[in-house]
Parts: structure tokens; sequence; C-alpha cells
């Protein structure tokens, strides 16, 4: 009786938590307490789970409020520098989040995993309509062992990327909120691996940190016996991860030229066109590399998601949907010492 009664205690807490701080978390492939939560909120107390889910029992023995707070996993104030502020190790727990909250996340073991293509799609569900300055999506190398090494900066290829989109371009959910896919290309990786997915929510300088554990050419293997996924006690149910629920248009080409404008001892002032394929775009992403100790300075007609030397510029609130063939410009100002050669381009949209 006092279990029961502690466990109805632990709910109620847990409807309130949720209520407050509602944000997301990357629901397909379910992030690490996601999946935790999802398999096991309704039956976090069952021992079986050592057995039958072992990481997901660390996990909920270490702080249950990781699974409680699947959408809270998040850091204020890093103003982009991601690598900067979260060591090698602690990747997975956002560099020991909420005061070490989320650590039983950044373990290293046999976590369950999803079954993905080398084409596949992340779906990030967005509780609070917040939407993303940029969200970009990366995947272990091949040969990162996740059973046996801690995940490091290193291990990990961007595969996917999109800019600067507004909620109002997400799908709105039936649960509430909205959700948006993103779409992630990793040609030749096979067997178990771990995605990683960076969320720049844009109405403040928060970002969101989710590992999900996949397998590649593989079948997902949910523990045997294991409790069927339950959408409570959020106060607010989430949504179904199936990504093909809600899809967003198929990933399309586009095309950014970039040319000097003007240019004095020091400095410069370039313009970048983005034109889209023979598909219209949703949203899209340029990046480039300075060879030359160049940097961005100012930029307009865009947003600037990293100044250099690895310069990666995303669509504008206004700029990212284009029609077939159509085009937009940025510009930008930049510094320079010794030469200012022009750099090769490389532009994604979806």
């Amino acid at each position: 009786m006092l279990a029961a009664i502690a466990a109805a205690m632990l709910l109620a807490t847990v409807l309130v938590v949720n209520s407050v701080s509602a944000h997301g978390s990357i629901v397909d492939p379910a992030s690490r307490n996601y999946g935790c939560w999802a398999r096991w909120g309704s039956d976090f107390q069952n021992p079986n789970m050592a057995t039958l889910d072992p990481m997901c029992w660390q996990a909920w023995q270490a702080n249950p409020n990781a699974m409680w707070n699947w959408n809270g996993l998040f850091r204020e104030g890093l103003a982009g520098n991601h690598q900067g502020n979260i060591p090698d190790g602690q990747l997975c727990s956002g560099g020991h989040a909420e005061s070490g909250r989320y650590n039983a996340l950044d373990a290293v073991g046999a976590w369950q995993t999803t079954s993905i293509s080398n084409n596949f799609r992340v779906k990030l569900y967005d509780q609070a309509s917040h939407g993303a300055d940029y969200i970009m999506v990366f995947v272990t190398r091949q040969g990162f062992n996740p059973l046996t090494q801690p995940l490091r900066w290193a291990d990990l290829e961007l595969v996917g990327q999109i800019g600067n989109t507004p909620a109002s371009q997400w799908t709105p959910e039936s649960a509430g909120g909205v959700s948006i896919q993103v779409a992630g290309s990793a040609p030749g990786r096979t067997g178990r691996h771990m995605t990683f997915t960076i969320w720049q929510a844009s109405h403040l300088d928060q970002s969101y940190y989710f590992c999900s554990d996949v397998m590649f050419g593989g079948s997902t293997n949910p523990p045997t016996g294991s409790p069927t996924p339950t959408r409570t006690p959020s106060s607010t149910p989430s949504p179904s991860p199936s990504p093909t629920s809600s899809p967003l248009p198929p990933v399309g080409n586009c095309l950014a030229t970039y040319r000097v404008t003007n240019s004095w001892q020091g400095g410069f002032q370039a313009e970048v066109t983005v034109t889209a394929g023979n598909a219209a775009t949703h949203s899209w992403v340029v990046h480039w590399n300075y060879a030359a100790a160049q940097t961005v300075t100012n930029l307009w007609n865009g947003a600037l998601l990293a100044p250099g030397p690895h310069v990666m510029v995303g669509n504008a609130t206004w700029n990212g949907a284009l029609a077939a063939n159509g085009s937009t410009t940025f510009g930008f100002l930049g510094s320079w010492s010794g030469t200012n050669p022009v750099p090769a381009l490389t532009c994604t949209a979806t």
C-alpha cells in the first residue's frame, strides 16, 4: 500500500513538472531517456527491467527525473559553442545538464536500438512550439563501438541539418505542440551506431542534446516482454513516433554561389546567392571552409550558425521556402589577413 501511495504521489509530481517544463525530444529514433520513459514509464518499478532493459534500469535507478523530464535536457547561454562547453564523454547528458540529472545517459553499454536505413530522418517533437534556429544531426563514424566507447566529438560526422525554421512551419500534433523531421544520409554505416542531435531553440539561447541508439541494416530490438509503451504520466500526451505520420517534403538540391562585392585592407563584403533545384525548398543551410584566416563579422538576410573557419549559414525566417529554381541572397562583412580566396560552398535543403 505504501509503495502504491508513493508511486501515485510521484506521478502527481510528474504531472506538474511536465506541464511547467514542456520542451521536446527526439521521438524517432527515440532518444535514450525518451525511450526509457516510453517503454517503462507506467511500470518503472518493475525489477524485470534490470535484465530486460539494463541500461534503462541503471538510468531509472540513478535519477528517475531524467525520464519524467524527457523533454528538458537543455543548456542555456552557450552561444552556439557546443563543443567548447560539453566535454567528451558527456554529450548525451548535455555536459551534465540540470545539475547532473541526466548523467546516466552517458553510460556506455547495450542501450536498446532502433533500426534505420542509411538515408533516414529523425523526428523532433517540440512540445512548446519553440521552433528552431537550427537543428544538426550527427552519426558516429564507422568503427565506433557504443558498447565499449564513450561518445566524443571526434567520433561524430554531421549528416543532416536545417536552418532557421519557425514553429509555424512545423507539423501540428494532435496531442499539442509541433514536430519536424530532419533528413540524414550516412553511407557506409553498418551495425550499431549512435545519432546525436543538437536543437537550437528559437525562443531563447537554449540548446538541446539528444543521443539515440540505432542499428543500420539490422532490426529493432525492444526488450522481450517489455511493457506496452505508454504516453502517460505526461500531462500532454506525446506524439506517435512514426516517421511516416507527418513527413516533410523530400530533400531537395540547392546551389550556392559566392562573390566578393567590395574589399579593403583587412576587410571585405560578400554576397551568396542560394538557388533551389528542381524541387521547392522548406529550408536551406550553406557551409564552407575558409582557408586563409577569414571570418564573418556581420551577416544579414540569413542566420549565422558558425562564423569560421568552418562557416555555416541558415535561412532567415522569411527566405527558407523557395520555389523550384527560385533564389534568394544573403550578404555579410568579413575580415581577412594576407589573402582572401573564394571558398567552395556546399548547400543542403529540405
